[in-house]
């Protein structure tokens, strides 16, 4: 037996519990009993209009139960999966329409054998019990040239006639009058379809076979090989391909399209394209339209009639004039069916130019003060140091992590050295502090250049030219510490590169109460606390960082993220003592 693949409770049960998981969730829907029939929960607002009913097989949701709703249809009758509903439901829902007061009823089927005489039965039933009774169908498939005797398919441009003929109905349109306008409206569709794999009825094998890299053009909505296999391209040129042939003039089936005229586009995913790749194909879709000068007035993008689990995608184009998009625009409560924008989608201004250019600080002109020279001699040193450390730091990250810690410090030291060559060190020691933020932001990556950016903004604001004693610099290393824990999520004990800071920002807040004299040594044991803050990691378990996914037994080695801030401190406080 093949493993189960898909997400039901049982190939016999899924499209009742399906139907029933639609109705359930929507306040708008019911269930006729003993059917699978899906209504309009208020039958009593048709009264006097004209009602709509579809349908088909299931394996196409949202298809066709997604769109029932005021402005949309009334109803939506489900066979299997892939299979024709049976005329004996198909007969009870149109009494059940009837008998709701509805002055008619329209059939909307899709071009299917199966479909056409069951509906076709039932509409005969139904005219005999005295019901105005009507069917349009729906055959706007592109992939034939010279289409056999059964026709062209009923494909995902049965959504627009669902909406179309549902608007007009909502406006109390008659029967006759929404027949004649919607066949008019049917020559002025076209589908096409393309995929990257089949689809497979539960219970049963995949429908084709289709090796990677290949893609099927022209297919249908129920598992059916299309009409050409070709290689799959770049969204560009499928979409080119697509739009080539479904308006190529040669072709029996092509839809009629020309420079200047005006369409509706509908992107429909068949199943199992993710949203992105849908995205992708909407502007390829809207670029290649443009280029033809074509009038792109609406679009919608997304599931709207599927083929089960199917990764591909066909495109409807609709030409429409003011009036079709009237009745586009027209509201609905139907689930399934988007909410549009009513803008003409060419020629309207998308991009937004920013207000306010962002200033980076590394760009700014700063002016040197009493503090510059030793600023400058002390980031030198601590990018010196990274450089040399930078091998050390990769091998303790290979142990824990992906062996990157000293390349990124690298970058950031390179990035540093490289600005103090061409600019000044400002006198004001938060203006450097931004600089140096700016820099490892830019330059650093990963998540660490994040931390490290986080603290020294944080800080910044702390230090400044008229601020910069003692007291000022324990409370901006303090703010950056908080900062770092409050949007990376990790406190000391984690083995993180807090584990070597936190100490060592706890000392330095004696800073603000210790005597002048005794500065040297509080920083001092701040950098001690450091190295054996970073020592101490080694008989941590990470519980936060990308070393928290790997088992705690492989690692006994320290941090390298607290072993670089160890460093660090370690070179300022070299540079400091140097300078008694």
């Amino acid at each position: 037996m093949e493993p189960q693949k898909k997400l039901i409770n049982s190939a016999e049960s899924c499209v009742d519990d399906a139907l029933l998981g639609l109705v359930r969730a929507s306040g708008g829907l019911s269930l006729l009993k003993g059917h699978r029939v899906v209504l309009r929960y208020d039958l009593e607002n048709l009264k006097g209009k004209v009602a709509l009913l579809s349908g088909g097989g299931s394996g196409h949701e949202p298809a066709h139960a997604g769109y029932i709703g005021a402005g949309m249809l009334s109803a939506a009758v489900a066979g299997g999966v892939f299979a024709s509903p049976p005329p004996g439901s198909i007969l009870a829902a149109i009494l059940s329409l009837h008998n709701a007061g509805a002055s008619g009823v329209l059939l909307i089927v899709k071009n299917y054998t199966g479909d056409r005489l069951n509906f076709g039965l039932a509409a005969e039933q139904a005219r005999n019990q005295g019901v105005a009774v009507d069917m349009v169908i729906v055959a706007e498939d592109c992939a034939f040239d010279q289409p056999s005797k059964a026709g062209r398919r009923g494909l995902c441009g049965t959504v627009f006639i669902h909406k179309l003929a549902g608007a007009l109905a909502e406006e109390g349109c008659s029967l006759d009058q929404i027949v004649s306008k919607v066949t008019e409206i049917l020559k002025r569709i076209g589908t096409l379809g393309v995929s990257l794999s089949p689809c497979s009825v539960p219970g049963c094998l995949p429908s084709f076979d289709l090796p990677p890299g290949d893609m099927e053009v022209g297919l249908g909505i129920h598992g059916e090989p299309g009409i050409k296999r070709s290689k799959v391209a770049s969204a560009d040129e499928v979409v080119k391909t697509m739009i080539d042939h479904m308006t190529n003039p040669s072709s029996q089936s092509h839809l009629p399209l020309k420079s200047g005229d005006c369409v509706v586009v509908c992107v429909n995913n068949l199943g199992a394209l993710s949203c992105l790749e849908m995205a992708v194909v909407t502007r390829s879709a809207i670029i290649c339209l443009e280029s033809r000068g074509v009038v792109v007035a609406r679009v919608m993008s997304g599931l709207f009639m599927t083929s089960l689990e199917m990764a591909g995608v066909s495109l409807t184009l609709m030409r429409a004039d003011k009036e079709t998009l009237r009745l586009i625009d027209a509201k609905t409560t139907a689930p399934a069916w988007p909410n549009l924008s009513n803008v003409c989608l060419s020629g309207r201004s998308y991009i937004t130019e920013p207000q306010t250019t962002i200033k980076r600080p590394q760009d700014e002109k700063h002016s040197e003060g009493p503090l510059s020279p030793v600023m400058h001699k002390t980031l030198e040193k601590i990018c010196s140091t990274l450089l040399e450390k930078q091998e050390e730091l990769n091998s303790l990250d290979r142990a824990s992590g992906d062996g990157d810690c000293g390349n990124t410090h690298a970058q950031a030291a390179r990035a540093i050295q490289e600005w103090l060559q061409g600019h000044v060190v400002p006198g004001c020691p938060g203006k450097l502090l931004s600089v140096v933020a700016g820099l490892v932001q830019e330059k650093m990556g990963g998540s660490s250049g994040a931390l490290y950016s986080l603290f020294l903004t944080a800080a910044a604001g702390h230090v400044t030219e008229g601020r910069s004693n003692a007291a000022a610099w324990a409370t901006a290393m303090n703010a950056g510490t908080e900062a770092m824990r409050k949007y990376g999520g990790a406190a000391p004990g984690d083995r993180t590169m807090l584990d070597a800071l936190c100490p060592a920002v706890d000392e330095l807040i004696k800073l603000a109460t210790a005597p002048s004299g005794g500065h040297m040594a509080v920083l001092q044991s701040a950098v001690k606390k450091a190295a054996s803050g970073a020592e101490a990691t080694r008989d941590l378990k990470a519980r936060a960082g990308r070393a928290s996914y790997i088992s705690p037994n492989l690692v006994s080695l320290p941090d390298p993220g607290a072993v670089a801030v160890a460093t660090i401190l370690k070179a300022i406080l070299e540079v400091l003592e140097g300078r008694k």
